[in-house]
């Protein structure tokens, strides 16, 4: 990844300036692509940092190498990686777990699938395609790179998994030429739905897919017929011997599945008992039943496990910021901790925005060290006063009690004393 640096250079595994141009200017094909997914694939994970140096050793540099390096710093710094937080490890052994048992069935005509919930920014396609990625690779090398259900003769790409985003407004059809367009596959403007959906069968078989990863499905709503179909059709994509994983923001709320209950223990959502077997009764636990449902939390700051967890994961960050002046315990020591928690509320996507702001700034100031007064310059959405949306909002009986009340005193009535009541009320007047 980096460029072996000349005899001459005071800074060990500096890239050139050219090789820095590169890697800043390269775009990245669009994920839902399969040239996307091999891209992020096998190059995720691999950006080699800055090396760390004292701002002795920076000053000792030439012009052009303290632009060249300050310009690698700022690629480092914008780019942190993703750690093994225990929201990311949860959602990890829940996809190992249904992609080994699905893999391995002979019998079973359905697999069951996955769906992956949680409020926005915190990590939820980051987490499930880092999983799917790792699945690929075992998978890969597992079968030597190859389509073990390929037909003899044939050279179809091997793509054990697909990653595609829920079309806004989803038909059926747009669903079906989501997942074609992965593969760059041609489809006829004049094809029906069933034509369609023959051809994504086949193009799952052909392929050697194994998980299909359908994010923003909460774009789904269940009020619109054509949403309920495209439901429909994901159930029918489970049994083409493919595992679904679908991520979403708040999916028990969507209506994909039943109205869900949240277990302030167990921090999850849970499903009431069916009551009756009228339209959308029995058939709900179609989608229910062939899912298992996982909320991703935001870090937590109570317990003594959940304060290890938050500063381990400031930890991996400090140790990947590059500043000149950066010391050990920069964010994890004194109060820093419980700054970083107060401001983000503990949401990992909020977090890492607001550290990599505060790293530009420390280098755009020439302060080159991240402190408390350095981030009170930088506004999160966070920092305005609102209901944290990490969970829902649960009336006490007390509370209940209140608004029910029928003592409760109503709202002043508007004052019609001067209300012009028309020319007919006038008149009788």
């Amino acid at each position: 990844m980096t460029q072996a640096p000349s005899h001459d250079d005071p800074v060990e595994g500096l890239p050139s300036r050219a090789r820095i141009a590169e890697l800043i200017l390269s775009s990245r094909p669009s994920l839902d692509t399969y040239a996307g997914w091999q891209h992020y694939r096998t190059h995720y994970g691999l950006l080699v940092p800055a090396p760390v140096i004292s701002p002795q050793q920076w000053s000792t540099l030439s012009e052009n190498r303290q632009y060249d390096y300050d310009l690698y710093r700022e690629l480092t710094n914008a780019n942190l990686p993703l750690q093994d937080t225990p929201m990311h490890d949860k959602v990890g052994r829940l996809i190992r777990r249904r992609l080994s048992g699905n893999t391995r069935k002979k019998n079973d005509p359905t697999r069951a699938g996955v769906m992956i919930s949680g409020w926005g920014n915190y990590g939820k396609t980051a987490s499930v395609c880092s999983a799917g990625a790792v699945f690929e690779d075992q998978w890969l090398e597992l079968h030597g790179a190859l389509n073990p259900g390929a037909l003899p003769g044939t050279r179809d790409l091997h793509a054990p998994v697909v990653y595609v985003s829920t079309p806004v407004t989803a038909t059926p059809k747009s669903l079906c030429a989501s997942i074609l367009g992965f593969f760059r596959a041609p489809i006829r403007t004049s094809a029906t739905l069933p034509e369609l959906v023959r051809q994504v069968a086949d193009s799952l078989h052909d392929h050697g897919v194994k998980a299909l990863i359908l994010d923003d499905v909460s774009r789904l709503r269940m009020h619109r017929a054509d949403d309920q179909d495209v439901l429909d059709l994901m159930r029918a994509f489970m049994s083409l011997d493919v595992t679904l994983i679908l991520t979403g923001v708040n999916i028990p709320g969507t209506g994909l599945l039943r109205e869900a209950i949240w277990n302030k223990k167990t921090r999850q959502w849970e499903m009431p008992p069916l009551e009756s077997t009228r339209i959308h009764g029995l058939e709900i636990t179609q989608t229910e039943h062939r899912f298992e449902l996982i909320e991703i939390d935001r870090f937590r700051y109570i317990t003594p496990k959940q304060i290890g967890a938050f500063v381990d994961h400031l930890e991996g960050i400090e140790q990947h910021l590059r500043l000149l002046n950066a010391k050990a315990g920069m964010l994890t020591g004194g109060t820093m901790p419980e700054y970083l928690m107060r401001r983000t509320g503990g949401v990992i996507g909020l977090l890492g925005r607001l550290l990599e702001d505060g790293a530009y700034e420390a280098m755009e100031s020439g302060k080159e060290l991240i402190d408390e007064s350095l981030l009170d310059e930088i506004v999160l959405r966070r920092d305005a006063p609102e209901q944290a949306p990490d969970e829902p909002v649960i009336l006490t009986d007390s509370q209940t009690a209140i608004e029910e009340s029928p003592n409760t005193k109503a709202a002043r009535p508007r004052n019609t004393t001067f209300d012009d009541h028309g020319p007919q009320v006038n008149a009788a007047g």
